[in-house]
C-alpha cells in the first residue's frame, strides 16, 4: 500500500472506520461493464477479497453533516468482501489542483474537485479516465454540458455531482417576473425603489458574463485553444464603456466581501447575483419575498443581448496511484449516484446533476436548468485559460477605481485582450 503523506490542512479532520466492500482487481476499474448503475446494480458474487485503506477527501461541511460517511459505509454494506479502513481528511473542491497535484502519491485516493482543476489534475497524473459502464452513467444521467464539463483531451476523468454556476436573487417585492428580464430595467427600478442591484464586477468569474452578451468569445466555442479569447475590438470596447457607466449608475453596488448579501439583510439591496451556496443566506435576508431567475439581458450600446455564466461542474475523481484502482473507483462512482446526490441535497442542499433526479417544486434547481440551457456558456478547460482571469479581474477592479473612463476604454479593453492572448501566441 501506497504510503499516505497528510498535509497540515488535514490535521483535525480524520476519521476512521472498519468497513467491509469488494472488488475485481485493479485493471477492471477502465473497463468494467457490469452494471448499468455503477451505485447500486454490482453484485458481490464475483468480489475478491481485499483489505486496505482509502483516503477519501472532501469540504469540511460534507464530513459535518455525516453525509460522506453515511455514503461510505452504505457503500461498503453492498461490498461485504472488502474491508477498507476509510480515512477522512477535508479539502475543499476548489482547491484540490493545490492539494492533490502538488503530490499524487501522497493525496486522497478518492477526493472532490471542480472542474475547472481537471487541467491541472491530469498534468499531475492525478485523475484516472474513466470507461465501460461509469463513462456510461456519466453520459446517460447528466446533461451534455455537465458531462462535457468533465471531459478532457476527449477522455471523461471524473463523476459529476452537481453543476458550478451562478444566477440571480431578487425581491420580489420590487420586482415583477418581467422586470428581472432586463438587467437595465432591474436598475431602474431597484432606484425607484429606493434600492440597489449588486454585482460581482471586480471578480473575472462574473464579469465575463456582460462581454459574452455582446458577442466576446472564449477559444471559439471553448474548446479550441487555437482560436485564443476574443475580447477585443468594438464589441470588446462597447461593453467596457457600459461598465464605466455602471459603476456610476447610483442604483448598482459591486458585490464584493459580501457586500451583496449584507444589503440585502439591510435592505438596502434587491438583487444580487450569485450560486447555492448563498441560497440559506437570502433565504433568511427576503423570506417569502426571494425570488430567484436565471440571467437577464442587457442593453450594450443599443443592442440586447443575453448576459451568460460559467458553466462548470463539481465532480468525483480518482486517482490514479490509489492502491486498488477498482476499489476506489466504484467509491467514488457511488459518491455520485443517484442516491447519494438525493441524500447531498437533503442535507447541503447541493442541486443534484442527476437528469433522474427531479426538484421541481424548487426554485432554485429550475433557475438553475434555465441557466444550463440558456444562459450560460460552458467555462473552457483548455490549458490557456489561465490567461484570461488576471486581466479580466484587473479590468473590473480598473474600472471601479474610475482609473478605466470611457475616453480610455478602448484602449485600455485591447490592452486587456493582448495580455490574455500574449502567452497563448508563444
Amino acid at each position: 500500500m501506497k504510503k499516505k503523506a497528510l498535509s497540515l490542512f488535514l490535521v483535525g479532520a480524520m476519521a476512521l472506520s472498519m468497513i467491509g466492500c469488494g472488488s475485481k482487481g485493479e485493471d477492471a476499474a477502465k473497463n468494467d461493464t457490469q452494471a448499468a448503475t455503477p451505485s447500486t446494480e454490482a453484485t458481490t458474487q464475483e468480489d475478491e477479497p481485499w483489505s486496505g485503506t482509502l483516503t477519501v477527501w472532501s469540504p469540511q461541511e460534507d464530513q459535518d453533516t455525516n453525509w460522506l460517511q453515511d455514503q461510505c459505509e452504505a457503500f461498503a454494506k453492498e461490498h461485504p468482501n472488502w474491508t477498507i479502513e476509510f480515512s477522512y481528511g477535508v479539502c475543499p473542491e476548489g482547491e484540490a489542483k493545490d492539494n492533490v497535484a502538488k503530490d499524487p502519491e501522497a493525496a486522497a485516493d478518492v477526493y472532490m474537485l471542480a472542474n475547472d482543476n481537471i487541467p491541472d489534475l491530469v498534468a499531475a497524473n492525478a485523475l484516472a479516465e474513466l470507461g465501460g459502464s461509469y463513462l456510461d452513467y456519466v453520459k446517460s444521467t447528466n446533461a451534455d454540458s455537465i458531462a462535457a464539463s468533465v471531459t478532457y483531451n476527449d477522455a471523461v476523468v471524473a463523476f459529476p455531482f452537481t453543476s458550478n454556476t451562478w444566477f440571480m436573487y431578487y425581491d420580489k417585492s420590487v420586482f415583477s417576473e418581467d422586470d428581472v428580464k432586463s438587467f437595465d430595467t432591474m436598475l431602474e427600478k431597484a432606484g425607484e425603489a429606493g434600492k440597489k442591484v449588486s454585482f460581482p464586477l471586480t471578480n473575472s468569474w462574473y464579469i465575463e458574463a456582460f462581454y459574452a452578451a455582446n458577442g466576446c468569445s472564449l477559444f471559439g466555442d471553448g474548446t479550441d485553444e487555437n482560436a485564443g479569447i476574443d475580447f477585443g475590438g468594438d464589441k470588446a470596447a462597447a461593453v467596457t464603456e457600459y461598465l464605466v457607466d455602471l459603476a456610476a449608475n447610483k442604483n448598482f453596488v459591486n458585490d464584493a466581501d459580501g457586500a451583496g448579501l449584507s444589503g440585502l439583510r439591510d435592505g438596502n439591496v434587491a438583487a444580487i447575483f450569485t450560486g447555492t451556496w448563498d441560497a440559506q443566506g437570502v433565504k433568511e435576508a427576503l423570506g417569502d419575498n426571494m425570488g430567484v431567475a436565471a440571467l437577464p439581458k442587457v442593453n450594450i450600446g443599443g443592442n440586447e443581448g443575453q448576459m451568460k455564466s460559467f458553466m462548470g461542474s463539481k465532480a468525483i475523481g480518482v486517482n490514479p496511484n490509489a492502491e486498488n484502482q477498482q476499489v476506489a473507483m466504484a467509491l467514488a462512482a457511488y459518491l455520485a449516484s443517484e442516491e447519494a446526490q438525493t441524500a447531498h441535497y437533503e442535507a447541503r442542499n447541493i442541486l443534484p446533476s442527476n437528469i433522474n433526479v427531479t426538484l421541481s417544486d424548487d426554485p432554485i434547481a429550475v433557475a438553475v436548468g434555465q441557466v444550463m440551457t440558456d444562459t450560460s456558456i460552458m467555462q473552457p478547460l483548455v490549458k490557456s485559460m489561465g490567461n484570461y482571469w488576471s486581466p479580466a479581474e484587473n479590468m473590473g477592479k480598473n474600472i471601479y477605481s474610475g482609473e478605466v473612463t470611457k475616453d480610455n476604454a478602448a484602449e485600455k479593453t485591447e490592452e486587456m485582450n493582448t495580455t490574455m492572448n500574449t502567452d497563448i501566441a508563444q
